[in-house]
């Protein structure tokens, strides 16, 4: 019984959520399926208008190299307060599937993903199913087809001004090695690499004029880019490039003044600082890519809850992801402040990453992310906070 005990003890601490130092009210924390072997990753959620839950993840036996990987999803009923059985969202044939992001629109549920082609992460393509029945234990598709996305002369003269007003690389180079810069403008002047390798991960901005912005980024350019459609998901444009070195996976939200704001992971040098981004013109050209002192070395996510109260979740370790934070701004960004964390694990073995976060219709604000013990044990955690406490 002792060595019971201390096992649950030591478990505890090294899986820290530090609620008494938390400027935040955790009203339930659960896993939506026991942690398992199989690998789970990249999250979304979304409410339906019954006030019940959707989320997604893909699972599979890997990443990009496996081809078993799927589009899984499972219901969290409000009366029972219990996720369901998971059940396959979607599976193309023979390629991994990754990156699902769901959110509403119109009184429709759509479903966006990535299909992974010769298992590389550049050549994968965008896929979405659209759904009209989603109330019931699982949801009966109505519509499926493939974005497609053909950046032309523009994006590729955006890319080559934006570089020029990025501040000076600062550390060590030599003669005989490439230019960082160089290479990515020439990547951009292949019709074929700018075509292809845009990804989802983050929920998408709706605004007031009914455009859908799609935050996408590319690992082939390292850097991100908006799908936007006005369209009601019909048809597809694209952006401006968003430009910097290893700006991607944007979360967007808009200020008073109407602009866009895109706040992204760093992927690029260290140290690894959260990126900013802004748009004047409802997400079609944006500014050149500029750090912020907050650390981002792995996933972002950022949700507006009313004009001066804007939360951020990040992974704001020196290094890896043994660490989700949140953060509050009350002033539309300006500056950032710690108000606690979601977990931690202080051995740094246990990784938690790609946050989703919504809030509901109730008052309570919903996130979802991957939990991973250990290499052979992942699940999807599902956190509810009291949207009163952040205020």
């Amino acid at each position: 019984m002792k060595e019971i005990l201390l096992t649950m003890t030591l478990l505890i601490l090294a899986y820290t959520v530090q609620a008494q130092q938390n400027k935040f009210k955790v009203l339930e924390r659960n896993f939506i399926f026991p942690h398992q072997s199989l690998h789970v990753h990249g999250s979304s959620i979304v409410e339906l208008p019954s006030g019940d839950l959707l989320s997604t993840w893909f699972e599979g036996s890997g990443e990009r190299g496996s081809d078993d990987v799927k589009i899984m999803g499972a219901k969290y009923k409000q009366a029972t307060k219990r996720w369901g059985s998971p059940y396959v969202l979607a599976d193309t044939e023979g390629l991994p599937d990754c990156n699902p992001v769901l959110f509403m629109h119109r009184n429709k549920l759509f479903l966006v993903w990535i299909a992974v082609q010769a298992n590389r992460w550049e050549n994968s393509v965008l896929r979405f199913r659209r759904s009209a029945e989603f109330e019931g234990d699982e949801v009966k598709w109505e519509w499926q087809d493939n974005i497609l996305l053909k950046p032309g002369d523009d994006f590729v003269a955006a890319v080559k001004a934006r570089f020029k007003e990025l501040p000076p690389r600062n550390h060590a180079w030599a003669e005989y090695a490439p230019r960082y810069d160089a290479q990515i403008i020439q990547a951009t002047e292949d019709p074929t690499k700018r075509a292809f390798g845009w990804m989802t991960r983050i929920k998408p901005l709706i605004l007031s004029s009914g455009r859908i912005l799609l935050p996408v980024y590319s690992d082939g350019f390292n850097f991100s880019m908006i799908a936007f459609s006005d369209s009601n998901g019909e048809s597809w444009n694209y952006s401006e490039p968003i430009v910097g070195r290893g700006n991607i996976q944007p979360a967007l939200i808009e200020n008073s003044k109407g602009e866009i704001v895109a706040y992204m992971r760093d992927s690029g040098d260290d140290p690894a600082l959260l990126q900013q981004s802004v748009s004047k013109d409802q997400g079609k050209s944006w500014s050149v890519n500029k750090e912020f002192n907050v650390k981002s070395t792995a996933s972002v996510d950022v949700l507006k809850l009313d004009r001066s109260n804007w939360i951020l979740l990040t992974n704001d370790n020196e290094e890896g992801r043994a660490r989700l934070s949140l953060y509050q701004s009350t002033d539309e960004g300006a500056s950032w402040q710690s108000i606690g964390i979601i977990v931690e694990d202080k051995t740094k073995v246990g990784r938690f990453s790609y946050p989703a976060m919504i809030a509901d219709s109730k008052g309570s604000i919903h996130i979802t992310y991957s939990h991973h013990k250990a290499p052979n044990s992942k699940s999807i955690e599902h956190v509810v906070i009291d949207r009163k406490s952040t205020q």
